[in-house]
């Protein structure tokens, strides 16, 4: 008995030498700096340095987190057509984040404010940008009804401020997106310290202000290249010059500073706004998740919230509509002081309760420009994680000098959209794009061209029987095999400078489908609650805006799905 006990302690003992020894190495190999050189990661000195105490993304401004996962794209619950464009097919969405709210007349008018201010239309250069981002506030009108005071009130007035912004075709709405991208990252920089205080709206000016993408390949030419602006990270140490002592007899000799910029690797910069996809729309309207036991879904919603009609059951707000839409034919609300959605045209945001999301009107209000290309059919058989049919490949234009290329007041491109409406493509200060080439394209099997809106879409390109090997990528197919018979209308210019517009007048045409329609999402309070269904799916030309679709914003995230890790049990 005596010596089992002494093998007992003596196996104790070996036990918490091991454990220590294991601790003390693991204390070690982290003191010893990088797992695959054992180099000091973020040495005082120099060297290689990296964000290496970064937690998570932050939350950008107006945004909510949307936790990805799976779910059945595409089944509406009042099928009554049996329309092929709601075929069911299970996708997985990524981590993302949506704003919380659609966009305001409010946030709008703070980009046309900036606009206004940074490229006066009053000057030749930049006429076009400012008129090119406003609304269409025409999109009010009737031929038989009053709405003049929408056409003249609902963007400007205090009281639509909270309302969402309307008259936005898509392009506008994309736009919008890549301006927000830039303003949120100037204003975190600057918090920071990478960019001089106040430099947003002192310093701002058409040659001289913020991209995010520029600051990332070309610091030194952001704010068109003004270094008092542009800091080289006065709070990074090593953003200073380094003193270094010199040898036996020698001089100490100075340093030059590294990392004097903000990089992706600091971990600061977010990624971009932009429009959602269809599919991450769909998923973040229909919110699934409040409907989850353990692994499974108890069943699919049929709209934004719990159980199959349009008013709620709860006992506190017992019978209050919770969206407002078009109830019934000349009926947009209801009897005024009972059984009323609150709601004549669209209402402020967050008049109604969220989904379980923590997102507002996802049905109701507005509908909802979505960033895909409308195609009747989702190809789930391609990808069925994070599905999205309008790639268009770019990279940034490198200029003779083998360095990236910017915009200036000489080189903006400029489109002229088939209303005759002009629209600025890029604006000073950013990095001129190209379309990608056999460069980043040969000897690949995940795409093998600049623009992807086409593919297995079932037109022509796409049948068995189409000469691959003789067709340029650029080059169109003839007017009588084009699939997709939509019309074609065009702005032209004439010798005076006037436009010349034409429209297609053919009766020959089979669809309103092309390269140019966009989906949109959601019921609006022109709709009836049939449209509320988020699987359901309609389209319509970019270019064109209406009275009742809006949009908002969303953002891709980086690092894991979630903040804190999920459990079986849980």
């Amino acid at each position: 008995m005596k010596t089992n006990k002494i093998f007992s302690v003596n196996v104790l003992l070996a036990i918490i030498i091991l454990i220590g020894a294991s601790s003390c190495s693991k204390k070690s190999s982290s003191k010893a700096g990088s797992t695959a050189t054992g180099w000091k990661i973020n040495d005082k000195k120099g060297g290689f340095q990296f964000n290496s105490k970064f937690k998570k993304q932050a939350t950008a401004p107006g945004l909510v987190m949307v936790e990805g996962g799976t779910f059945t794209m595409g089944k509406v619950q009042d099928d009554v057509m049996h329309d092929w464009n709601n075929t069911p097919n299970q996708q997985h969405v990524a981590s993302f984040y949506m704003d919380e709210t659609e966009v305001t007349n409010l946030m709008y008018m703070e980009y046309l404010d900036w606009l206004k201010r940074v490229f006066p239309p009053e000057d030749e250069n930049y006429k076009n940008i400012y008129p090119g981002a406003l609304p269409d506030t025409l999109v009010w009108r009737n031929r038989l009804g009053y709405n003049e005071t929408y056409t003249n009130n609902y963007l400007r007035h205090p009281a639509y401020a909270t309302y969402p912004v309307v008259g936005v075709n898509w392009i506008q709405a994309a736009e919008f997106s890549k301006w927000r991208t830039d303003r949120v990252n100037e204003n975190t920089l600057e918090t920071q310290g990478y960019l001089k205080k106040d430099a947003k709206l002192t310093d701002v000016k058409a040659e001289s202000s913020f991209s995010t993408e520029t600051y990332l390949n070309a610091p030194s030419k952001t704010f068109g290249g003004d270094d008092k602006i542009v800091l080289k990270g006065r709070k990074n140490s090593l953003s200073k010059p380094q003193k270094v002592a010199g040898g036996k007899g020698q001089a100490a000799t100075t340093k030059t500073a590294t990392n004097v910029y903000a990089q992706r690797s600091s971990g600061l910069i977010l990624p971009e706004y932009r429009l959602p996809t269809e599919a991450e729309w769909e998923y973040a309207a229909a919110a699934d998740v409040g409907q989850r036991e353990y692994n499974i879904y108890k069943g699919q919603k049929k709209y934004p919230w719990s159980g199959s009609y349009t008013r709620s059951g709860k006992r506190k707000i017992k019978g209050d509509q919770l969206a407002n839409f078009k109830q019934g034919k000349g009926d947009y609300g209801g009897i005024a002081g009972w059984s009323d959605d609150g709601a004549d045209i669209t209402n402020a945001v967050k008049e109604y309760p969220p989904n379980d999301f923590g997102l507002y009107d996802m049905a109701g209000n507005v509908a909802e420009w979505v960033a895909d290309v409308y195609r009747p059919m989702v190809d789930d058989e391609v990808s069925d994680f994070n599905y999205f049919r309008g790639n268009l490949f770019t990279k940034n234009k490198i200029g003779d000098d083998g360095k990236v290329e910017l915009v200036t007041s000489q080189n903006i491109a400029y489109d002229t959209l088939p209303n005759g409406r002009i629209v600025a493509r890029n604006a000073p200060g950013q990095i001129a794009q190209v379309p990608v080439d056999e460069k980043e394209t040969y000897l690949r099997q995940n795409f093998d061209k600049s623009d992807e809106r086409n593919y297995r879409d079932g037109d022509k390109q796409s049948t068995r029987y189409f000469d691959f090997g003789n067709f340029d990528e650029g080059a169109k197919l003839s007017e009588g095999k084009r699939m997709y018979d939509s019309p074609k209308h065009n702005v032209t210019v004439d010798s005076l400078g006037s436009m010349v517009r034409k429209f297609d007048k053919s009766n020959k045409r089979t669809t309103l489908v092309n390269d140019d329609v966009r989906v949109y999402k959601g019921g609006s309070w022109r709709d009836r609650a049939y449209w509320l269904d988020p699987a359901q799916r309609r389209y319509f030309p970019q270019d064109m805006a209406t009275d009742y679709i809006g949009f908002r914003c969303a953002m891709s995230r980086v690092g894991p799905k979630a903040d804190k890790k999920k459990r079986a049990r849980n």
